[in-house]
């Protein structure tokens, strides 16, 4: 832009460039320099090639080459657009930035040991909470930050939360670009894959995905939590999710009127929970869980100390360039308060971290103990409150679908597998 007003201004009669694809490889661009420079009387001169605009000829030949030089461009993008394809198809990877959580090496996609449980706590809150913009808040009033150093946003929440890698599968060569803004999906045929390591399990990732995809149809904020045990997962066979109107004491579908009351509901659960650990199979399960969150848990505390060692290491060597004369006073305070800000995050939410990873360390049982646990929790069910309840049933049971004489219960508690193990109750409803 300042050429172009040094032009305007007369103050540059002429421009001369090594090569004209130096200067341009777009036939339209090269057209509008030509075009800019004439108006204004200034001449393009290239050394290698024999041109100059100040004679008919040399604009045509100017002309010329500006579109042999667009036709080797697009010539070029062809090859390299179907040598990645090859590649996709092949499964072989394609330079570029790793996932959040991930890094590449040796051409292997492996896990970021810092990043890792940030990403995996990012799911965590999010089923917890069920807004992106909370536990973007949640995250950076913890101190952790995204891979650039900058604060957590909804939309960098929403990409992370999205992306397949955390369970296992990355795609790749998804995306074609148009223009600095604009992208379009490419068929799913030119996708590349690579399975990788995953953070969170499949049914954690599939949870917190569905819940993303229901509030894209509805386009509202979500609602309160429900004062229900079961307000978000009591659903009617006919399909439709069945609430409890206010002064009522059933849980109704407004579709077909099919209705259960709630003590029934909380009853026939409060029975399927015992039965539902006494499994030899779950309780070996269970354990194995047990071990997998405990080694999580040390992993979060570990990238969390190292996070602290960083920040306290960037404080102390820009207080060596102030000390040094590098930085003024007001520069010292930019880069400093920022750092320290979030060395206090870090270190208030470390506690925390390390009182749970004790916690786990302190109730790591064995099956025996988690069936003696399981009844305890069978024979303290009735004097939990509501919210205590909602948040165990809501951990341990994905669906509960009521039909005519029957209560159909899919479980989810252990996110390491892959088997849904449902169970079926007879119920009899009010005659």
């Amino acid at each position: 832009q300042r050429m172009m007003r040094d032009i305007e201004r007369k103050h540059i009669t002429g421009l001369v460039f090594s090569k004209l694809a130096r200067l341009s490889r777009n036939l339209r661009e090269v057209q509008d320099f030509g075009d800019y420079f004439r108006k204004h009387d200034a001449d393009l001169i290239s050394l290698s090639e024999s041109i100059d605009t100040s004679t008919a000829g040399g604009r045509m030949f100017f002309h010329l080459l500006g579109v042999f030089a667009q036709w080797e461009r697009e010539e070029t993008s062809e090859r390299v657009a179907a040598s990645v394809l090859t590649r996709a198809k092949l499964g072989k990877t394609i330079n570029g930035k790793a996932p959040y959580g991930y890094q590449w090496k040796d051409r292997q996609l492996v896990i970021q040991p810092d990043e890792a449980p940030i990403r995996r706590k990012a799911y965590e809150l999010f089923l917890e909470l069920r807004r992106k913009g909370t536990v973007a808040k949640r995250l950076n009033a913890e101190g952790h930050r995204t891979r650039d150093g900058k604060l957590w946003r909804d939309m960098q929440v929403t990409r992370v939360l999205i992306e397949t890698s955390a369970r296992g599968i990355y795609y790749f060569n998804r995306v074609k670009k148009h223009g600095d803004w604009r992208s379009a999906e490419k068929p799913e045929s030119e996708w590349g894959k690579v399975t990788c390591e995953p953070i969170v399990s499949e049914t954690l990732w599939n949870q917190v995905n569905q819940i993303i995809e229901e509030q894209l149809k509805s386009w509202s904020r979500p609602g309160p939590l429900p004062v229900q045990t079961f307000g978000t997962l009591a659903h009617c066979v006919c399909g439709s999710k069945m609430y409890v109107r206010s002064g009522s004491a059933k849980y109704v579908c407004r579709k077909c009127h099919r209705k259960i009351p709630m003590v029934d509901l909380e009853g026939v659960i409060h029975d399927e929970l015992k039965a539902f650990f006494a499994s030899p199979a779950k309780l070996a399960s269970h354990a194995a869980e047990a071990k997998r969150n405990l080694a999580e848990k040390e992993q979060a505390l570990a990238a969390h100390e190292r996070e602290i060692a960083k920040v306290r290491e960037e404080m102390a060597r820009t207080h060596r360039l102030c000390l040094d004369g590098h930085l003024t006073p007001q520069g010292f305070g930019d880069f400093y308060k920022p750092a320290e800000e979030r060395l206090n995050q870090l270190n208030a939410s470390l506690p925390k971290l390390q009182a749970d990873l004790d916690g786990l360390r302190v109730t790591e049982v064995s099956s025996e103990e988690v069936l003696a646990e399981a009844t305890a929790l069978y024979d303290r069910w009735p004097l939990m409150t509501t919210d205590e309840k909602r948040r165990i049933v809501e951990s341990l049971i994905e669906k509960v679908v009521i039909g005519d004489g029957e209560i159909d219960i899919t479980f989810s508690y252990l996110p390491t597998s892959e088997e849904q193990c449902k169970s079926q109750q007879q119920w009899r409803g009010p005659g």
